[in-house]
C-alpha cells in the first residue's frame, strides 16, 4: 500500500507513515503541567493484558477510548489519557511454563509488540506515564497496600473450604466462578479443597458498596449496577439461636422470615461445615459412617449442583436436636447439601410450608411440614369476617406436603401464638422485639458478599509482604524492605502441582525474623492480580513517585476516573474490588473521594464466526488489519458499525467502505480553493445551515456515545459538500471550505491521519487535534421553515409551510383560509380548535 491511490491522493500508509513521527516530536498528548488552569478531563480505558499482539477486538475499546480524550481536548480540557499493562497473572505463567521460558520475557516482548501497534492506531495515550503491574516499581505498592491494610484488620488468614482450579492449580474467588460452576480462567469445572489462604475483609464495606451505587445511577450501565446489587446481595432478617442439647454453644441461623419461626420443623447444617463434623464428633458408628459417606459424596459435587432446585435432595440424620426458642419444640439436626457452608452460619432453620427447598427435603424424609401464613388472607388491611352461610376457604390447598408446592406467599400468621393474624411485616417486627428481648435473637443482615481471597498458587505475581515465624506467628515485612521481589526462575519447578512454587525456592523462602533474626519463611503465596488492578489508575496519576504508591496532591486534581471504558466481563470482578480499596484509601485520609470510576462505558463484544475474539480462541490480527486497510479506516468501520454497547460481527464491519468515505473527505480539501481567511458568513446558507446543526448536535452525540450517528451526520456533510462543489456555489465559495474544516475537525476524533492531511491541505499548521471546537452560529439553527399539520375531527387535512416564529392566532387563521380545509368543515359549526404552534391545528365540528 506504499504507492498513491489511482486519483492521486495519498494511501493510508502514506498518511500513517508522515503523520505519526510528526506527532512524535511533538509530543501532542502528554498532560500540560501543574500551572495549567485548564478544566480536567481523566479518561481511562481498562489497561490490557500482554498476551500476544492485539487483534481487532481491542480496537473498538481503545478507538472508543480515544474518541473521547480526542473530543475532550477539542473542548479545551486537560486530558489525562494514560496506558500500561495488567502484566501478572496466569497467562503469562502457563505461557511459560508451555515454552520453557522465563514469564518475564515473554510478559515483556508482548508489551514491545502491543505498544508498537497502539503507537501505529494513532491512540491519543500519554506515553509519559506508562506503568506495568509486574515492574518491581508498581508491585512494592501492592505489599505496601496489603500492609495497610493488615494493620486496619482488612487482610487476614484463616482455614477455609476454597474454589479450587484444576487445571490452574489455584485457588479462585468466589467472583471467578462462573454461574454454570467453571472457572473463568481455565474453564475447568471448580472443585472445593480447604486450605489456609489469605482474604481481604471486603464484607465490612458491603452496606457502603451497596449504598454508594445510588452515585453511579446515569452513569453506570444500569446492568452493571444491577449484577453489583445483586451480588452483594443484602438481606435484612434476624439471627436465631436455637440451644442444642448436650452442646454449650446454640447454634445460631440468619433468616429472612423470622415470623416462620413456629413453622420450623427441623434444622439443616451444611455437611462441610465445621459445625457438621462437631455435631457427630463422639457419636455412634450408625451416625458417624453414613455422615462421612456422605461428605465424601458432597465434597465431589459442585456448588452449582447442590444448588440446582431440580436435584433430589439427600441428607443424612445427625442424631442431635436443637430447641425451637419460640415454643420448645425439639427439632431433629440434619445434614443436607443444599445448605452451604459459606451461607449465613451454615446451617438453617426449616419451614417447609414456606420454603420449596425445605418441603422437598421434607417430602423426602418424610418429616413434618406445618402451615404458619394462611394465604388465603389478605396481607394487608383489614381481616374479612366470614358470615353465616358464606363460603369457608379451601384449607385443602394450604396443605403443601400433599400438594408437594410451598406457600412462600404473603398472608396472616396463623398457628403463631401470639402472632395469629398479623401481616408478614408486623409478624416480623414483633417476633424480633420478642426475641431480642429474651436474650435468643437479633435483627440482623446478611450478604452473598463474602471475602475476597487474594492467595493464589502461582509464581507470576506479587509476593504476598508476611513472615511466618517458627512457632507460627505472623510477621508483616517492614515497609523499608519493600519490595519483596520475586526470585529468579532458573532451576525452579514452575509447574503447578497444588501448592505454591515459591516455597520450592529455598534460599527466597528461609529468612531471619525480622524481629529477633531467629529463622522463618517467607509466605510463598502470591496474590490474586485483581489486586493489581484496584488501584492503578491512581498510580497514573505519578508512575514515577518512589516514595509512596501516589500523590495525594496529584488525585486531588485528576481522580476519580471521569470516564472509565472497558468490558462488561469486569462488571462485578474488577470493578467490585477497586471500589472497595478506593473506599479503604478514603477511610485512610489519602483521597477524597468513595467511587473510583465517574462514569463507565461498555463496549460489546467483537464477535468473529459468532465467538468472541480472544488469543485463545483466535482473532483478526490488528496490525496485519492496519496493513490491509488502514488506521483510520478500521476505526472509522468500527464506530459506525452500531451502538458501542452493542455486539458486532466482524464480518459486518466493512473498512473497505469506509475507506471510500475517507478518500471522497480527503478529496475536498484537495479541491477547496478558498483562502483560510476568508469570511464565512458570504457563504452560501444552505449548505452552512447543516454545517453549524452538526457544530451544534455533535456534542451531545459524543457524550451520550452516539458514535454511529455522528459518524453518519458527518457523512451527510461531506456529499452535501461534494455536491455544492460539483453542481453548487463551486469549491472556492466560503461555505464549502467551512463545511471541509468541520468536517476535518470532526473527524479528527476517529480518523486522525486523514484529519490531518485535509487539515495541511486547508492551510493550517498541525495539529488538528489541539485547533479546538467551533461553535454553532445560533441564527443558522433556526429553521427557515416548519410543516403544520391541520386536522379536522382527527384527520390531517392540509400541511403547511410556515415560520418557526408563527403566533398561534396567524397559524390558526392560515388554517381556517386553506382551501382544503373548508371544504372539509363544509356546513359544519367549528366546535374546538387547539392550536400548538408552530407545529398543529386540530379542529373539532360540533
Amino acid at each position: 500500500m506504499a504507492d498513491a491511490e489511482p486519483d492521486g491522493l495519498p494511501t493510508a500508509q502514506q498518511l500513517q507513515e508522515k503523520w505519526l513521527p510528526r506527532w512524535d516530536e511533538l509530543q501532542l498528548f502528554r498532560s500540560s503541567q501543574p500551572e495549567d488552569k485548564r478544566p480536567r478531563k481523566y479518561i481511562l480505558d481498562m489497561f490490557p493484558y500482554p498476551s500476544g499482539d492485539l487483534h481487532v477486538g481491542h480496537s473498538e475499546q481503545y478507538m472508543l477510548g480515544d474518541f473521547l480524550a480526542r473530543y475532550w481536548r477539542q473542548r479545551g480540557f486537560n486530558v489525562l489519557h494514560p496506558i500500561g499493562w495488567d502484566s501478572f497473572g496466569l497467562p503469562a505463567e502457563n505461557a511459560a511454563i508451555k515454552r520453557g521460558a522465563d514469564p518475564r520475557q515473554w510478559t515483556y516482548d508482548n508489551i514491545a509488540q502491543q505498544r508498537e501497534t497502539f503507537h501505529r492506531f494513532g491512540v491519543s495515550f500519554d506515553w509519559g506515564r506508562v506503568l506495568h503491574t509486574s515492574d518491581p516499581e508498581y508491585y512494592r505498592w501492592n505489599q505496601w497496600l496489603f500492609l495497610q491494610l493488615y494493620r486496619r484488620g482488612l487482610a487476614y488468614r484463616k482455614d477455609s473450604w476454597v474454589n479450587w482450579d484444576p487445571v490452574d492449580q489455584t485457588v479462585l474467588a468466589n467472583e471467578q466462578v462462573l454461574p454454570d460452576g467453571t472457572s473463568d480462567r481455565s474453564g475447568a469445572v471448580v472443585e472445593k479443597k480447604k486450605l489456609t489462604q489469605w482474604y481481604f475483609r471486603i464484607t465490612a464495606y458491603a452496606d457502603r458498596l451497596l449504598d454508594d451505587l445510588k452515585q453511579l445511577e446515569g452513569t453506570w450501565p444500569a446492568k452493571v449496577l444491577a449484577m453489583q446489587r445483586n451480588w452483594i446481595g443484602r438481606s435484612n432478617g434476624a439471627e436465631v439461636d436455637f440451644p442444642v442439647e448436650g452442646r454449650d454453644e446454640p447454634i445460631t441461623v440468619f433468616t429472612t422470615r423470622p415470623d416462620t419461626l413456629h413453622g420450623a420443623t427441623f434444622m439443616v447444617v451444611a455437611p462441610d461445615a465445621d459445625l457438621a463434623a462437631e455435631l457427630v464428633e463422639g457419636a455412634p458408628a450408625e451416625i458417624a459412617e453414613p455422615f462421612a459417606a456422605y461428605l465424601a459424596r458432597v465434597r465431589s459435587t459442585t456448588e452449582v449442583e447442590r444448588l440446582s432446585a431440580d436435584r433430589v435432595k439427600t441428607g443424612v440424620f445427625l442424631g442431635r436436636y436443637a430447641i425451637n426458642p419460640v415454643n420448645g419444640e425439639r427439632l431433629p439436626i440434619w445434614a443436607a447439601d443444599y445448605v452451604l457452608a459459606d451461607y449465613g452460619t451454615g446451617a438453617i432453620m426449616a419451614v417447609p410450608a414456606h420454603d420449596q427447598r425445605d418441603l422437598d427435603f421434607a417430602r423426602a424424609f418424610d418429616l413434618p411440614v406445618r402451615v404458619v401464613v394462611d394465604t388465603t388472607q389478605p396481607a394487608t388491611g383489614v381481616i374479612p369476617t366470614i358470615r353465616p352461610g358464606e363460603p369457608v376457604p379451601d384449607l385443602g390447598s394450604l396443605d403443601p406436603k400433599a400438594t408437594g408446592v410451598a406457600l412462600p406467599g404473603e398472608g396472616r400468621l396463623t398457628a403463631s401464638g401470639s402472632l395469629n393474624g398479623l401481616s408478614k411485616t408486623n409478624a416480623i417486627q414483633r417476633i424480633i422485639k420478642d426475641l431480642e428481648a429474651a436474650g435468643t435473637g437479633r435483627a440482623a443482615k446478611n450478604y452473598r458478599l463474602r471475602d475476597w481471597l487474594i492467595s493464589r498458587q502461582r509464581f507470576w505475581g506479587t509476593p504476598i509482604p508476611i513472615i511466618h515465624a517458627a512457632d507460627g506467628t505472623e510477621i508483616p515485612v517492614p515497609e523499608d524492605r519493600l519490595p519483596v521481589l520475586l526470585p529468579d526462575t532458573e532451576g525452579l519447578d514452575l509447574k503447578p502441582k497444588g501448592t505454591s512454587p515459591l516455597g520450592a525456592a529455598e534460599a527466597w523462602v528461609n529468612v531471619p525474623s525480622p524481629i529477633d533474626g531467629s529463622p522463618a519463611r517467607r509466605d510463598a503465596d502470591t496474590m490474586d492480580t485483581f489486586v493489581d488492578s484496584s488501584w492503578y489508575f491512581l498510580r497514573f496519576l505519578s508512575p514515577h513517585d518512589d516514595a509512596r504508591p501516589f500523590d495525594p496532591a496529584e488525585a486531588e486534581k485528576w481522580a476519580p476516573v471521569d470516564q472509565y471504558v472497558g468490558g462488561v466481563e469486569h462488571a462485578i470482578l474488577h470493578l467490585l474490588y477497586a471500589r472497595f480499596i478506593t473506599k479503604v484509601l478514603f477511610d485512610m485520609g489519602l483521597v477524597h473521594f468513595t467511587e473510583p470510576f465517574s462514569a463507565l462505558l461498555n463496549q460489546g463484544m467483537v464477535l468473529s464466526g459468532g465467538q468472541k475474539m480472544s488469543k485463545s480462541r483466535g482473532g483478526v490480527d490488528l496490525g496485519t488489519a492496519i496493513d490491509t486497510w488502514g488506521v483510520d479506516a478500521i476505526r472509522v468501520a468500527m464506530a459506525f458499525a452500531g451502538p458501542p454497547e452493542d455486539a458486532i460481527n466482524w464480518e459486518d464491519v466493512h473498512p473497505a467502505g469506509s475507506m471510500k468515505f475517507l478518500a471522497r473527505a480527503l478529496r475536498l480539501a484537495e479541491d477547496v480553493t478558498s483562502r483560510p481567511d476568508v469570511v464565512w458568513a458570504t457563504g452560501d446558507d444552505s449548505l452552512r445551515r447543516p454545517t453549524h446543526r452538526l457544530l451544534a448536535d455533535a456534542p451531545g452525540l459524543v457524550e451520550a456515545f452516539k458514535f454511529n450517528v455522528l459518524i453518519a451526520r458527518v457523512m451527510e456533510l461531506t456529499n452535501a459538500t461534494r455536491k455544492a462543489i460539483d453542481s453548487g456555489p463551486g469549491a472556492a465559495d466560503a461555505a464549502v471550505r467551512e463545511a471541509t474544516e468541520t468536517i476535518a475537525l470532526i473527524l479528527s476524533l476517529v480518523a486522525p491521519f486523514t484529519a490531518e492531511e485535509m487539515w495541511e491541505r486547508l492551510g493550517y499548521p498541525p495539529p488538528v487535534a489541539l485547533y479546538g471546537w467551533r461553535k454553532a452560529d445560533p441564527t443558522l439553527l433556526v429553521e427557515e421553515s416548519v410543516t403544520a399539520i391541520v386536522q379536522v375531527d382527527g384527520k390531517v387535512r392540509a400541511r403547511l409551510d410556515v415560520p418557526p416564529t408563527i403566533t398561534a392566532e396567524d397559524l390558526e387563521r392560515l388554517a381556517r383560509g386553506n382551501d382544503v380545509v373548508r371544504r372539509a368543515l363544509g356546513e359544519k359549526r367549528i366546535g374546538r380548535v387547539v392550536v400548538r404552534a408552530p407545529k398543529v391545528v386540530s379542529i373539532a365540528t360540533e
